[in-house]
């Protein structure tokens, strides 16, 4: 079970840009604490803190107990945090009220674990899935899902349905849905040199330039007599009119 971690607040009595700047140059940063049946308000964090907590096992996924400065005791989870663009020190949060006899619906992390054995035999690994939607009591929220891949031949998938969880926790993705697949390799080296800019393309191209060159020598002299022909018929009246 999720360790709760404990996490101290004062509340804000001013809002806005100038008040938030001013608060960050004290060394704490602006949040906001809402929920279903809770009206926002706004509070104080120190960022080591929270910063403490997004580098936690459950990270963002974290269950946290939130205590306000002269208020009650929350159970709250980061529903968003960001960066400073330059310095990258953490600038607000939010935080989502939660109820520890309530599911949440969360998104954790995958990871594939074990030599497969159809990418020993030149399959290609595609984990379509990083993270996975779940649902579940808060305290229930694992760390990471593991899924062995060492079974797992050419041609072979893992469905959501047979991804490994804890007893209470549920995908919510469709049971059929593909999370991770041995790919088998296309071949492809035949329609490969008929393709632009495929292996063997240029050579084919500059073929078709040799080839044209001489066609285009040969057009030449034909296109200077067409084009040699009007100014003869042109000159011709020219003639005449001297004779006379």
């Amino acid at each position: 079970m999720m360790e709760i971690i404990k996490l101290s607040a004062s509340r804000r009595q001013e809002s806005g840009k100038g008040p938030s700047n001013r608060l960050r140059r004290t060394g704490n940063i602006p949040a906001i604490c809402y929920g279903k049946g809770l009206e926002a308000f706004p509070v104080a964090v120190s960022p080591k803190a929270l910063l403490e907590v997004l580098k936690s096992a459950h990270g963002k996924n974290s269950v946290i107990e939130l205590a306000v400065e002269g208020g009650d005791k929350l159970t709250v989870m980061v529903r968003d945090y960001g960066y400073h663009p330059i310095s990258r020190e953490l600038v607000h949060a939010d935080f989502l009220q939660v109820k520890l006899d309530q599911p949440v619906d969360v998104e954790i992390p995958v990871r594939c674990v074990g030599k497969s054995k159809g990418v020993a035999g030149g399959g290609i690994l595609q984990q379509i899935f990083r993270t996975l939607p779940i649902r579940c009591l808060p305290e229930k929220i694992p760390a990471v899902v593991e899924i062995d891949i060492s079974e797992l031949d050419l041609g072979d998938t893992v469905k959501a349905g047979a991804v490994p969880l804890p007893e209470g926790v549920k995908t919510r993705l469709p049971e059929d849905q593909t999370v991770v697949v041995v790919a088998v390799p296309e071949k492809g080296e035949e329609g490969a040199a008929a393709a632009p800019g495929a292996p063997g393309a240029p050579a084919a191209a500059a073929a078709g330039a040799k080839g044209a060159a001489p066609a285009a020598k040969a057009a030449a002299p034909a296109a200077g007599a067409k084009a040699a022909a009007p100014a003869a018929k042109a000159a011709a009246p020219a003639k005449d009119a001297k004779k006379k």
